[in-house]
């Protein structure tokens, strides 16, 4: 036995159902970046849903919306970040810890590039498409569910509502804030969320994957030690 099994960031039983949503979720991506590339204005779905592009929340509420736009600027976001790596260094998941760094970096880097390729814009030439804000949220959210997934030995009905409940609940906080505060156009909002499902799931993968063909490698260079000093 290998014991990978406890040590992997994406659970196997997962791996089906997040991977189909992650599909879904870059097909959901690419679509609405095709549809709204070059605009800088809302369109109907973002009419239906709230009159955008204007700061509508009034305080207490615009006090909650701040802080939590803070937490997706550069200073909240490493604070986020750095708590997240160390809560899992104490558990000794250092797997989950750079599932942490990779995941975030990964989901930035990728809905920063949509951004350039998009060119959507909002308020002049701030680019809107997607919101980073909420890919970022809802990236952290995945990452903590998969660590809590695993940690509490959830099956895969189980396991997948919690994944996707977390990412709805993170994304929805976030989106509604960034709307409510003007920053986005609600299907900017809608295309951070499906950015981070997509990434995630695939950085998860990625990192279980280097992880064991580096322990396979480390365990093998073992193997030939013990061999040679046995001759």
């Amino acid at each position: 036995m290998t014991g990978r099994p406890v040590l992997a960031v994406l659970p196997p039983s997962l791996r089906p159902r997040l991977a189909l949503i992650a599909v879904l979720a870059a097909l959901v991506v690419v679509a609405l970046g095709v549809l709204y590339a070059g605009h800088s204005e809302p369109g109907a779905v973002d009419r239906w849903i709230i009159r955008p592009t204007a700061d509508t929340l009034r305080p207490p509420w615009r006090h909650v919306a701040l802080a939590l736009d803070f937490l997706g600027e550069p200073v909240g976001a490493a604070t986020l970040v750095l708590a997240a790596v160390t809560g899992c260094l104490l558990l000794r998941r250092p797997r989950a810890a750079v599932l942490v760094v990779a995941g975030v970096a990964v989901t930035v880097g990728t809905a920063t590039l949509l951004k350039h390729l998009v060119g959507r814009t909002i308020h002049g030439d701030n680019l809107s498409y997607p919101s980073g804000h909420t890919a970022f949220a809802t990236a952290l959210a995945l990452m903590a569910a998969l660590l809590a997934t695993r940690r509490l030995g959830l099956g895969r009905t189980a396991g997948t509502s919690l994944v996707l409940a977390s990412a709805l609940v993170a994304g929805a906080a976030m989106g509604w804030a960034q709307v409510g505060l003007g920053a986005h156009y609600p299907t900017d909002v809608l295309g951070g969320w499906c950015t981070a499902l997509a990434v995630i799931p695939a950085t998860a993968w990625l990192v279980d994957r280097t992880a064991d063909r580096l322990g396979d490698r480390s365990a093998g260079r073992t193997a030939d030690a013990g061999r040679r000093e046995r001759r």
